[in-house]
């Protein structure tokens, strides 16, 4: 209480001779046995004393008959009304009450009189010094002197305790959870002319146009970051399909006609799976790396702004990604870094991803191939693992300069079912007047010793789109891609085609009908057109 009547003084003067006065009369005369000094523990005085001396407890009077707990009778009665009279104000607890008989220790009263001594300091140096007299002087420095001990406890404390919470501050752990999710529903039908579907190795597909079907993919992130730059995801998802739920990816099935987001699932027919887990953080402002047990190639390197993300804009698999580059493009383990030096135009990055990474032995399915690998090679030989014989290197150099144009060239390497494979890439996007979009990729490789030799495929897709067609926010674009042009392979080069309109309901519903056109399916021109359509429906949350 002393403290906070000395700290809410207006009056120098007064603030002075009556503070040192105050002080000397609670200590030469306690008012019974319950406001005596006591010597109590420094721990316990420690706990005690920020709640007991918290100016933020306390509340302003003018009047010291507003104290309800002080009396004319009382001992101090004439030296709190002078310290009201002389000084305008002091400070009461909010329920009107000044708590005079509470017991005070040493400590306490140390406190008190050090945060006193600090504000006298200040009071001297900034006015006359004829306002202080020696007789206040010596008090102060007999006050010193009786609790010089306490006083310099109680600065090792404060000391003490600064540092602590600078410590503390700059190793805080604080981690913060996001749950974000997204359901996709679409309906899909389509036919071919024609008596049958063959595959590029001459085999019948299909000799009946498939029945309409609806399919769903849904995934819940748990996205955590411990530092505010950093990132744990952890991705749940479910669907109940593959690429058999519709009908491009029943009728063309190896180079990239299936919709892209029944493509990929963890798991099929309503089983909930890992999508995505990997731990992203930043050892410098301009470089993030990722890694992780379950991660997707796609994720990291060739990114397109009007031909990327099958939940807005296109549905087949060769458009949304240059199909060669990715042998290995479904869950797997590794590494990937993004380098953005100083934040200026150009961007590096690589990645390192393993198909079948917990499989210690040389047996077993290899999950996470694009459909072309099982075509090219039609056993799964080589050994399993984080560094077997299935895996990928990219690495993707970007020159950006501005949001309206980027241009990536990437090199792809690494093995397939113990095979070498090496596919150099381009991707190019240009905005023109902030609506219209110009985009294309380009691949060219090789794959050896596969089921048709050392082959060398080439692709390419191009293509427009329009922002804010009809809405603000959505999205219509059209393209056409030949997802493996190589000579080998059949006896023609397959022609994919889509359009598309993606259109916001709502800030969070999105409704999207596209045409997908196959030409010459398999690399075969016995294969009649392929038509299909899907309505698309994405609900975000």
């Amino acid at each position: 209480m002393l403290c906070s009547l000395l700290l809410n003084s207006n009056s120098y003067l007064m603030y002075v001779r009556w503070s040192v006065l105050s002080l000397l009369l609670l200590v030469a005369h306690p008012a019974s046995a319950e406001s005596s000094v006591s010597n109590i523990d420094v721990a316990e005085s420690a706990n005690q004393l920020p709640q007991n001396s918290s100016a933020t407890s306390m509340s302003q009077v003018t009047n010291v008959n507003q104290l309800s707990d002080v009396k004319p009778t009382d001992w101090a009665f004439q030296a709190l009304q002078s310290l009201v009279e002389l000084m305008s104000a002091i400070a009461g607890y909010p329920d009107n009450t000044f708590r005079g008989n509470r017991a005070m220790s040493r400590f306490e009263f140390a406190a008190a009189l050090n945060q006193a001594l600090e504000r006298m300091n200040e009071i001297i140096q900034t006015t006359s010094k004829d306002l202080v007299t020696r007789e206040d002087l010596a008090t102060i420095q007999r006050l010193q002197q009786e609790f010089a001990t306490e006083l310099g406890t109680i600065r090792a404390r404060v000391d003490t305790l600064e540092a602590r919470a600078a410590t503390l501050e700059a190793n805080q752990f604080s981690p913060t959870t996001k749950l974000t999710g997204q359901v996709i529903m679409a309906v899909n039908a389509g036919q071919f002319n024609g008596d049958r579907i063959i595959d590029p190795n001459g085999r019948e597909i299909a000799n009946a146009n498939p029945n309409a079907t609806f399919f769903y993919r849904a995934v819940v992130d748990f996205n955590t970051s411990f530092t505010g730059t950093d990132l744990l995801k952890i991705r749940l998802e479910t669907g109940d399909g593959g690429s058999d739920d519709n009908a491009a990816g029943v009728l063309e099935p190896n180079f990239g006609s299936v919709v892209d987001f029944s493509a990929k699932p963890p798991s099929q027919n309503g089983d909930i799976g890992l999508g995505r887990l990997y731990y992203t953080f930043k050892p410098l402002s301009d470089l993030s790396v990722s890694i992780g047990p379950d991660i997707r190639t796609t994720d990291y390197v060739d990114y397109n702004s009007y031909a990327n993300l099958s939940f807005r804009d296109f549905n087949t698999l060769a458009l949304t990604n240059n199909y060669i580059l990715f042998p290995v493009f479904g869950p797997s383990a590794g590494a990937a870094i993004d380098w953005k030096p100083g934040q200026g135009p150009f961007s590096v990055r690589a990645l390192y991803a393993a198909a079948e990474a917990a499989n210690p032995g040389k047996t077993g399915f290899i999950r996470g191939v694009s459909p072309f690998v099982r075509l090219l090679y039609l056993d799964d030989n080589g050994d399993r693992g984080l560094f077997g014989d299935t895996y990928q290197t990219t690495v993707e150099l970007e020159y950006a300069p501005s949001n309206n144009f980027a241009l990536r060239l990437q090199y792809s390497g690494g093995e397939v079912f113990n095979h070498d494979y090496y596919v150099f890439g381009a991707n190019l996007e240009l905005t023109l007047a902030q609506r219209l979009g110009i985009f294309a990729r380009y691949g060219y490789g090789s794959y050896n010793d596969s089921a048709f030799g050392d082959i060398k495929p080439q692709y390419w897709m191009a293509g427009v789109a329009l922002r804010d067609l009809f809405r603000e926010g959505a999205l219509a674009g059209v393209a056409v891609g030949q997802p493996f042009i190589e000579g080998a392979i059949g006896n023609a080069t397959q022609t994919n085609l889509e359009a598309f309109y993606n259109y916001p309901l709502a800030q969070n519903i999105q409704i999207a009908p596209s045409i997908q056109v196959i030409n010459n399916a398999g690399n075969q021109d016995s294969n009649n057109t392929i038509v299909t359509g899907t309505l698309r429906t994405v609900l975000s949350f």
